[in-house]
């Protein structure tokens, strides 16, 4: 069995074989290939979305029993299955929705776009990617599910030359007062260069500086953001102008966007090494 700290090297070319590579103990990595893969994923964002986080479901969404919209069909899904608990489909604990925009630009737009303007973004040299949609099975919000979802990004940016990464964080509830600390905190330490600065659609913006700079005690209001987009803050993200309030998701949205160079340089850190370094054990990864 391949270990997760085993080399792999920037040679491999096969999307499928790069995170094929990357399991961890009785975790593995996959792209959807199968619509019952597909249907595994929209299970498991239902549950934590829907019954979990109390989303409200369309009339469809409650009968299936599914998280469903039309950019199902055209992302790539990355899958964390655990073995232990199934195999293929039955095993799906954790998933992320990737858009690359050679493909939305094909099919239409991104989902980001529905809450911001991101025209700007196409400005930005290189392919985009849209991440969306990620969630993980309760039981299975532990370190090594994390960190093997985040090495499935980093191979998937590394295999398709992404130079930018963006989408819709997610701050649970709907009373931005109520998320004055981290909001504000995101707005003055973390909002995007002009260049790179995303706005709320005008109907939908929400200012996000409800306290001064002077009022927030940084620790305390990094503490409070949710694990996702204290991850993406690790990888020098930026968050765009304006929250936006999505009454559905019964969350308050920030966009955020990433470049890519960290990313990419961890995937070669991690799984660049010759055989004698990857010997030695894996260098300490806090995302």
């Amino acid at each position: 069995m391949t270990d997760v700290n085993a080399p792999l090297t920037p040679e491999v070319s096969n999307i499928d074989d790069a995170l094929a590579a990357l399991q961890s103990g009785n975790l593995s990595l996959s792209l959807a290939k199968t619509a019952a893969d597909i249907d595994a994923a929209q299970a498991l964002r239902y549950r934590v979305f829907y019954e979990e986080m109390a989303a409200k479901p369309s009339a469809e969404a409650a009968r299936l029993k599914r998280d469903i919209d039309r950019f199902d069909a055209v992302c790539d899904h990355l899958l964390v299955s655990d073995r232990t608990i199934g195999e293929g489909p039955a095993g799906v604990v954790a998933t992320y929705r990737l858009l690359r925009g050679s493909v939305a630009t094909e099919h239409g737009r991104f989902y980001t776009s529905g809450e911001y303007d991101i025209a700007n973004l196409y400005g930005f040299p290189g392919e985009m990617l849209e991440l969306g949609r990620s969630c993980v099975e309760a039981a299975s919000r532990d370190r090594p599910t994390m960190q093997l979802l985040w090495r499935g990004i980093a191979a998937y940016v590394f295999h398709h030359d992404i130079s930018l990464m963006f989408g819709c964080g997610s701050l649970h509830g709907t009373d931005p007062a109520a998320l004055a600390l981290p909001l504000s905190y995101l707005y003055h330490f973390h909002l995007a260069p002009p260049a790179l600065r995303t706005k709320a659609l005008p109907e939908l913006y929400v200012d996000m500086n409800f306290l001064a700079l002077e009022e927030i005690d940084p620790k305390k209001a990094l503490a409070s953001l949710p694990p996702l987009v204290k991850g993406y803050l690790r990888l020098g993200g930026f968050v765009g102008d304006g929250a936006v309030v999505d009454e559905q998701f019964n969350t308050t949205d920030v966009c955020v966007v990433v470049k890519t160079d960290l990313v990419t340089e961890k995937y070669y850190r991690h799984y660049s090494r010759t055989s004698t370094e990857a010997g030695a054990g894996p260098a300490a990864e806090t995302d």
